[in-house]
């Protein structure tokens, strides 16, 4: 989304299939940016099968490993979708005396647009401030052995279609779709590759 990352009460990581989303939010608390990380993420569909933990404890655990002290990782560990990454993870703030009101919502490049339009319609608490960020990676660099390319594409396309959809439902802010962006979309699907 291009936001400029200023400090924050907080790391907001929104846990996935991609670890290098936990190495990079190791790397912004190295820089200061922020105290606190909430990490959230239960067992997730690409997930379940692939870690042998939640998806937030596999990456508190990365964030250990990267010199995070574990006394600055607050774990929420059952969400399974995006609106409750949000809920569950207030509830986890509240439940450890905490108030946030400041946020950088860390997630996978593709997925920057949808976890803000999420947050900004889901987060039950107090907003002063919100920015999302990813690790900087072009998309055409963005596929790896974990996730090739027709995984990433078909990944890509979901979430677009929910940041298209899911405001009518309620889960969502709703975000300009350009039109150039529609008929992109639109010549993939006609492809009928994903």
């Amino acid at each position: 989304m291009g936001h400029d990352v200023k400090p924050a009460d907080c790391l907001f990581v929104l846990c996935s299939n991609d670890l290098r989303v936990a190495e990079y939010a190791a790397e912004l608390y190295r820089k200061e940016l922020a105290p606190y990380l909430l990490v959230s993420g239960g067992r997730g569909r690409f997930t379940e099968y692939i870690f042998d933990k939640t998806e937030a404890e596999t990456f508190a655990d990365i964030l250990c490993d990267e010199g995070v002290p574990a006394s600055a990782i607050l774990l929420e560990t059952k969400a399974t979708n995006s609106g409750q990454n949000m809920t569950l993870s207030y509830n986890v703030m509240k439940d450890h005396g905490l108030v946030f009101s400041r946020f950088i919502l860390v997630q996978k490049p593709f997925m920057e647009r949808r976890a803000y339009a999420t947050f900004m319609k889901q987060w039950p608490g107090d907003i002063e401030s919100v920015v999302c960020t990813s690790p900087p990676i072009s998309f055409l660099d963005y596929p790896n052995a974990d996730l090739p390319f027709d995984h990433v594409v078909e990944a890509a396309l979901s979430d677009f279609e929910r940041i298209r959809d899911y405001p009518a439902k309620g889960f969502q802010i709703e975000q300009p779709i350009p039109d150039d962006v529609m008929s992109a979309y639109h010549a993939i699907k006609k492809l009928g590759l994903w």
